[in-house]
């Protein structure tokens, strides 16, 4: 069975303070939602390493943007710094992103990851994960090749700069700060 990760992400027991806003975006650039946390209080920061770089991905006033994109196959979540700067882009292949009964965007992850960070510098990660759960039938073929397919058009677009999502993260961000 696939994780199903929540825009609200309402399980995130490390962050103990939140402020938490949706919309729905349908534009000539996008359409899905969008959703933003605030992490007023966290309970430790959370930090993330890349070629032995260390950087902070989560601490208190730290903003989560994650958009959902209808029909499409993966989720982006930018993370910025308390000072607005943007830390990473997060990008999550995806079977499919869908909305609650109680309103709140949805994706079921598949395994994939592409980091991005402000630098320029891509990671791909968790193949290996992918390769095991095609392996012991969390996943068929289709979705196997679904996510391997995905993520090398995503890494492609990226790049040649020609991502959108990346280049509407904080038009997205300054939408829904007005909402919190």
């Amino acid at each position: 069975m696939l994780k199903r990760k929540f825009g609200d992400r309402s399980d995130w027991k490390r962050v103990l303070v939140r402020e938490y806003a949706q919309s729905f975006i349908n534009s000539e650039y996008f359409n899905g939602y969008v959703t933003l946390i605030r992490t007023v209080k966290v309970s430790a920061p959370l930090y993330a390493e890349y070629n032995g770089v260390k950087i902070c991905v989560v601490d208190d006033g730290y903003l989560w943007l994650q958009q959902f994109p209808s029909d499409h196959n993966h989720s982006v979540t930018t993370m910025f710094d308390s000072k607005g700067n943007i830390v990473q882009w997060y990008i999550d292949i995806c079977l499919q992103n869908g909305v609650s009964e109680n309103n709140v965007p949805w994706m079921e992850d598949l395994f994939l990851d592409v980091i991005v960070l402000p630098s320029g510098e891509i990671f791909n990660k968790d193949i290996n994960e992918l390769e095991e759960a095609f392996l012991n039938g969390t996943i068929n073929k289709k979705m196997y090749d679904l996510a391997r397919e995905e993520s090398a058009i995503l890494n492609d677009l990226i790049k040649r700069n020609e991502f959108t999502l990346i280049k509407l993260s904080k038009e997205h961000k300054e939408l829904l700060l007005q909402m919190i």
